[in-house]
């Protein structure tokens, strides 16, 4: 029977109790054959579907009539499916196989949980809540797809929505904008990348360090691969993302836009070049299309004998003689030191860029101190300090007080408890709270405490506010002087007129004129103090007092209640 209506047209008997085209129903509607006249009823031995399924490793690949062709694909390297094709799609296979040849199909198998919607539940069309694939696709793009499903932990529900598909977007925006950066300045600056290289022992460590963890990230990801791991794949590129964009390129910026073409610059140019070309490899088969997007611009447009598709290239492996394990630890430890000092910062309300004096820095292990002696400028510049010290104690950073917790104590003390609070009291507390935080117990005048049984609280000294973890400690001073002050209303202003000149519409490149209308002395002091770093951040060929021409862009500004009027001119 082809159809429904092929069963109608021949039936004799059954179709009113035919309430679906299953069992029961089914076999109790009786046909009469076309050919010799007689009744015939539904043969009851019918396979089940996944026996079609099962028999696919034989059936597409030419197994009855071309066997050498079957032999060179045959088994799978690989089936992936959800966890109940395990007694399914992957056990029919199997059975199939063993029977027919007596080894398995596969030599691989991937199994992953349901997919449900953002809120965890399970996806219908009754309920509103599902999502067509080509709605997705549609909306979402295949590639941030594709992002959600390798990202996603096989062992558990993945929740699928349109707002996981933002968050993912912006995972893969933050390689996009950087691949952006560069296309922009390279075309500025006529960047060709066939031309003579800088050797990798000549770059900057900034360099050697992006090549290093490139390196590092393409050992891990090919492991992962291997592995069948995608999850921890995305995770170590969605980790290298943030390396190239929030510390190499963000540190490296002034390099690609200073005038003079040095050694430095081209070193910079090639080394984001020779990164964005190996990681648009790496994520080939993650997410295809933005992949090779960037292939065709980053290396087709300049090499017409490449492979004509990222997706024809061999897959990138790790190169170990640019990985400098002294080098990854010392610049990890440098961002450690950073990124408590900003936190630091954070707490204390002191803007990114005011200007402090100092940051003063405990380490762990003394002998790390080497290393981030070597490297205070670089926190320097990324705290906005300026001077780098070093402290041996915590104590110089932070003060301790401790006391008992008569909750705690009363019972086990009773009438001995005032001697007990007292003898706390009068301990040194940082010796105490050293006890306390290493799980110690603290024995005073007799008394016997357990870690437990005291409080301990720590402050930051006057002047400075801190920030811990794992040993490590990092302060900022918090006291200004007007002529810190002074330049982080400079520092402010820079922002400000970089902005209006987006809002201008200019080009990066534009040279402008900036002019100001300020009667506030405060506000003039500090321009005229700071002119020749504003220009210089600014691409301003001058900075003039005056309203400028008609032609220009102008903005009222209020720095720090400083209230004058900028305008921007190209």
């Amino acid at each position: 029977m082809g159809s429904k209506a092929d069963l109608e047209r021949l039936a004799v008997s059954g179709l009113d109790q035919l309430r679906e085209l299953h069992r029961p129903w089914i076999d109790e509607v009786k046909i009469r054959c076309p050919k010799c006249g007689s009744i015939a009823s539904r043969v009851t031995e019918v396979g089940d579907c996944w026996l079609d399924a099962g028999i696919v490793p034989f059936s597409t690949l030419d197994y009855l009539t071309n066997r050498e062709y079957w032999e060179t694909w045959f088994p799978a390297d690989l089936v992936l499916e959800m966890r109940e094709q395990i007694r399914l799609w992957f056990y029919s296979m199997l059975f199939m196989s063993v029977a027919l040849v007596g080894k398995a199909p596969y030599q691989r198998v991937f199994v992953y949980e349901k997919v449900y919607d953002e809120f965890g539940r399970p996806m219908h069309k009754s309920a509103g809540n599902a999502i067509s694939f080509s709605d997705a696709v549609e909306k979402m793009g295949a590639d941030v797809m594709r992002w959600i499903y390798c990202a996603s932990n096989p062992e558990a529900n993945l929740n699928f929505g349109f707002n996981l598909a933002d968050e993912t977007r912006r995972k893969l925006l933050t390689l996009w904008n950087v691949y952006s950066f560069f296309v922009t300045y390279a075309n500025i600056d006529g960047f060709d990348p066939k031309a003579a290289t800088v050797p990798v022992a000549d770059r900057s460590p900034l360099d050697r360090w992006i090549l290093s963890r490139l390196q590092e990230v393409t050992e891990a990801v090919n492991r992962c691969i291997a592995g069948t791991n995608p999850a921890d794949a995305t995770r170590r590129l969605e980790g290298f993302f943030d390396d190239l964009s929030n510390w190499y390129l963000r540190r490296s910026r002034r390099r690609f836009w200073k005038s003079e073409a040095d050694t430095d610059k081209a070193a910079a140019y090639q080394t984001l070049h020779e990164t964005l070309v190996q990681l648009t490899k790496l994520l080939a088969p993650i997410v295809p299309f933005l992949s090779e997007e960037l292939y065709q611009n980053l290396v087709r447009s300049a090499d017409s004998s490449a492979p004509i598709s990222v997706h024809l290239c061999s897959y990138p492996q790790p190169d170990e003689k640019l990985i400098d394990e002294q080098l990854l630890r010392d610049t990890q430890l440098l961002r450690d030191v950073v990124e408590l000092g900003r936190a630091a910062r954070n707490k204390a309300a002191l803007k990114v860029r005011q200007p402090l004096s100092e940051v003063l820095v405990k380490l762990p292990e003394p002998s790390e101190r080497t290393a981030l002696e070597r490297l205070a400028g670089q926190i320097q510049d990324e705290l906005n300090v300026k001077a780098v010290n070093f402290v041996d104690d915590l104590g110089d950073l932070v003060s301790y007080s401790v006391k008992g917790k008569p909750q705690l104590l009363g019972p086990r003390y009773q009438r001995e408890l005032p001697s007990v609070m007292s003898a706390l009291k009068n301990a040194n507390a940082v010796v105490v709270a050293h006890e306390v935080e290493a799980g110690r117990p603290v024995m005073l005048d007799g008394f016997t405490l357990t870690p437990e049984e005291v409080e301990v609280t720590v402050s930051d000294r006057p002047g400075l506010s801190v920030s811990t973890e794992n040993g490590l400690a990092v302060a900022v001073t918090t006291d200004l002087t007007p002529s810190l002050a002074q330049e982080g209303m400079a520092r402010e202003l820079v922002h400000r007129i970089q902005t209006m000149r987006k809002a201008a519409d200019f080009n990066i490149e534009d040279r402008i004129t900036t002019y100001y209308e300020a009667s506030d002395p405060v506000v003039v002091e500090m321009i005229d103090r700071f002119a020749p770093y504003i220009k210089q951040e600014t691409l301003s060929r001058d900075i003039c007092p005056g309203a400028g021409p008609d032609s220009g862009y102008r903005e009222p500004v209020n720095l720090d209640g400083h209230r004058f009027t900028l305008a921007v001119s190209r």
